[in-house]
Parts: structure tokens; C-alpha cells; sequence
């Protein structure tokens, strides 16, 4: 399977696990949710200012520590970041939050 495949497998936060289609799609752009219970998923960040992905966010999830809490992922300074549609970057895992 080449590297275009393996990106088409994946699952993209937020779709439900019955979707149809709940892989990327190749027009959108996404950040690789890397450790955590959110570990391997995609999360769209198309469209999302630099600013947005630096701050890091704080995404619903009932795998964590406190189920019907938040993981929070954070981007680290200086780490490469691709342009465009694909995988533009990754988010690392911080912290469970209630």
C-alpha cells in the first residue's frame, strides 16, 4: 500500500465509525493527532489560521480519562508544517481535562 493509500485508510475525528466515507478527503487539509486516546485519527484543520493550530485545542472524547471530557493536543514550536491539502502537521497529546 503506498503513502497515498495508508492516508486514504485512516479516520478523521468527529465521523462516526458507521460513515460511509470516514476518511480524508483530498481536497482538505488535516493535523495528525499523535499519543492520547485520539492517537492515529485526523482532525480537519482546513481553513484554520497558524494562530488556531499554535494555541492547540481541546476535542470531546469519551476515550480519555474522564469520559465526556477533552483531550487536549498541542502543536510544538518549530516543528515543519506541509501547505495544502493533506497532512499538514502534527498535534501532540498534553493532557486529559474533565
Amino acid at each position: 500500500m503506498n503513502g497515498d493509500e495508508q492516508l486514504l485508510n485512516r479516520r478523521v475525528y468527529g465521523t462516526d465509525h458507521d460513515a460511509h466515507n470516514p476518511g480524508p478527503l483530498p481536497h482538505r487539509t488535516y493535523a495528525e493527532l499523535v499519543g492520547g486516546p485520539l492517537d492515529g485519527l485526523l482532525l480537519d484543520i482546513h481553513g484554520w489560521r497558524t494562530e488556531d493550530i499554535d494555541d492547540g485545542v481541546a476535542l470531546p472524547t469519551e476515550l480519555g480519562q474522564y469520559p465526556g471530557g477533552r483531550s487536549l493536543y498541542e502543536a510544538r514550536p518549530g516543528e515543519p508544517r506541509t501547505p495544502g491539502p493533506g497532512v499538514s502537521c502534527r498535534l501532540y497529546f498534553s493532557a486529559d481535562s474533565p
